[in-house]
């Protein structure tokens, strides 16, 4: 199939085009790489490929080579996940410690078995190198001195990409200081249960020119996934395929209700993601704009309102595709970090005893939930720490042998797989860093409700809290990656246990920290600990708005000094007239003297909000897409708390007076 367009891009004040070639075949990367865990010791790069090539690395500190060598067998791991694409993890272990603050160059070269030279990456992705480079690059900094980090990136929102920010981040960081330690995406990379129609027709597209895997599917009323692309109708109409029957209608309503919701925005689940084939595909296309040469121009809707629909949706997808470039070349400057919210599995994932009974009983929605999760596997959670995951990746290899040929995947060995995914307990993982980075699953680790199954469960169960709290006590200082904000709006908490109470928490998302009584009190008492960390920075997404927060324990001079800091989305926003009514009513009915502070399970704490600079007074809440920065002095503590814009400018976060 003929690409049918060109993606280019122009960095402002920069004389280069990015020009992707829309006339010549598919190249051998489908996406990548995408720099992940780096360590004087270790390079983890992550690329999907549409051959199964020989690997070739190289490491530059100037004009001198530190590394030029074939990846040997032991470094890199192939998955096969359809006929022309193959996901591949190098784990390369450079032959001697890499050295720290100076910036270093790499290049990873794809061989034949003709013989040849390798083509490195100026020949398959020139738009991966910075401007005026022959290479991409990135900085070993022995201090987390400058943190960027969001979560909740949706394509078909009409917001300009975060990751572009990124981008130009990289592009102006000349020194030292300036130069970002890491990239942390806190939850939500896809949206796997919110998909524009033209985002799933290019998945149908890239399905098909790249024959990934399809799969039996069972509890539904179509047998295979192959029949996903061609029912009637095949887009905004998913909520037709679960059986409308007594057992599982909580379930066709929890996945494909579409049911509004009064405080976060309506869930779109008519497009919702099943096979383990779209999610892959999503993923390739959210993170490099090769895959879209696979696309063609086609409206595959007929309705009215929805052929409206799909065109509004259209220009946004569009406008996402422009930027891929750009955006893509941020994640290979870069070491990236990543941890799952719900939207990357589905909404509301796990949230309830009940939600997790009737989810995981039906063998439909146990296949939907098991695909994004593995999907989270190979794409994201994989690279933070791949020693982590060596013995579930064993298992994925025998589901998709790199060597081995297949139309689909074998039906045992998938549920197989799926089912010691579900029974897998370490997505979480912690960096040696200085100050240590701690990065919490919130989403497999849940505290089920004593009072009722249809409560909300505790983000983390004991046993995890526990773990938590050996994990960082003794440090000077950490920072704490919660993808769900730990001291979030108390108005939007409050709504939350309002509708918890008249047993709706899932109309309003009721997902928060103090939502349970027990991890609520065990998150609090480990903040007042006399061995807690002195300094103790926690990094949120999820909300689709940012805000700062200095936090305290009353009647505790010696305390820990707590910054709750929140940056989302990197391509959402919050229905900007009700974020402004929410955070103008949060400060009238939670001003500092309100004896509704006294009724909230955090009123040990004493709460101060940065206000944004350049907001009218008062004003605490920030409503861009975009990326946040956060700088750290020598003892961890924040020296500056930055939101800024994807499409320029931004905020910078000030102390203010008492809560």
């Amino acid at each position: 199939m003929a690409p049918l367009f060109r993606n280019t891009t122009a960095r402002p004040g920069n004389s280069r085009r990015i020009d992707l070639d829309p006339t010549g075949t598919l190249g051998p990367v489908l996406a990548g790489p995408i720099l992940r865990h780096t360590a004087p010791d270790s390079l983890v790069f992550w690329l999907a490929t549409s051959e199964n090539p020989s690997f070739y690395v190289r490491v530059f500190d100037g004009d001198a080579s530190l590394l030029d060598r074939p990846v040997n067998d032991q470094e890199v791991t192939r998955l096969r996940i359809g006929a022309r694409a193959w996901v591949n993890l190098l784990v390369i272990e450079p032959d001697t410690t890499l050295p720290g603050n100076t910036r270093l160059e790499y290049d990873v070269g794809l061989g034949s078995d003709a013989g040849l030279e390798p083509e490195w990456i100026r020949d398959w992705a020139p738009h991966l190198c910075p401007e005026g480079r022959e290479r991409p690059g990135f900085t070993l900094k022995t201090k987390l001195d400058r943190i960027l980090h969001g979560s909740c990136r949706r394509p078909h929102h009409p917001a300009p990409d975060g990751l572009v920010r990124v981008d130009e981040e990289l592009h102006g960081a000349n020194r030292l200081e300036d130069t970002p330690s890491l990239l942390l995406m806190t939850g939500d990379q896809i949206y796997a249960d919110d998909v524009g129609g033209p985002m799933l027709h290019a998945i149908h597209c890239v399905i098909h020119q790249l024959g990934l895997y399809q799969e039996v599917l069972e509890g539904a009323s179509l047998s295979h996934s192959r029949e996903l692309a061609s029912m009637t109708p095949a887009y905004y109409h998913r909520d037709a395929l679960l059986p409308e029957t007594e057992s599982n209608e909580d379930l066709t309503d929890r996945f494909f209700g579409g049911v509004r919701k009064p405080v976060f925005t309506t869930a779109n689940a008519g497009n919702h993601l099943i096979s383990f084939a779209e999610v892959m595909a999503m993923y390739l296309l959210v993170w490099s704009p090769e895959p879209w040469r696979l696309v063609t121009a086609s409206e595959p809707v007929s309705n009215p309102d929805e052929l409206a629909r799909y065109r509004s949706e259209q220009k946004a997808i569009d406008a996402f595709r422009e930027s891929l470039p750009r955006a893509t070349r941020a994640m290979a400057n870069v070491p990236v970090y990543m941890i799952f919210d719900d939207h990357d599995v589905t909404d509301d994932w796990n949230l309830s005893a009940l939600w997790e009974t009737t989810a995981y009983e039906h063998p439909f929605s146990r296949r939907i939930i098991g695909n994004a999760l593995l999907g989270y596997l190979l794409c994201q959670g994989w690279g933070n720490q791949p020693e982590n995951f060596s013995a579930i990746i064993e298992h994925c290899q025998q589901l998709l042998d790199a060597e081995k040929d297949q139309n689909e995947l074998d039906k045992t060995a998938h549920d197989e797989l799926i089912d010691r995914l579900f029974h897998f307990h370490h997505w979480h993982y912690s960096l040696p860093t200085s100050p240590r980075l701690v990065v919490l699953d919130t989403r497999t680790h849940r505290w089920r409700s004593e009072i009722r199954r249809s409560h909300p469960s505790g983000l983390m169960d004991w046993e995890s809290l526990t773990d938590f709290q050996q994990e960082v006590m003794g440090e000077q200082a950490v920072v704490v990656v919660s993808p769900a904000p730990m001291f979030g709006v108390k108005l939007i908490e409050m709504i939350q246990q309002v509708f918890t109470f008249f047993g709706k928490p899932l109309l309003v998302d009721a997902e928060n920290w103090m939502a349970h009584r027990g991890a609520a009190n065990v998150l609090l008492n480990i903040f007042g600990h006399p061995r807690t960390p002195r300094h103790f920075v926690i990094l949120s997404g999820d909300v689709h708005y940012s805000f700062a927060y200095d936090v305290r324990l009353r009647h505790k001079k010696n305390g820990p000094h707590i910054w709750q800091i929140t940056s989302s989305g990197i391509k959402n926003e919050f229905p900007n007239t009700l974020l402004e009514w929410m955070d103008r009513l949060n400060r009238w009915l939670f001003a500092p003297w309100s004896p509704l502070n006294w009724f909230t399970k955090r009123r040990r704490m004493w709460i101060s909000p940065r206000l944004p600079e350049g907001r009218e007074a008062g004003e605490r809440l920030w409503n861009r897409s975009g990326i946040g920065d956060v700088r750290l002095d020598e003892e961890g503590a924040p020296t500056a708390i930055r939101q800024l814009n994807a499409g320029g400018g931004g905020t910078l976060f000030q102390q203010h007076e008492d809560d």
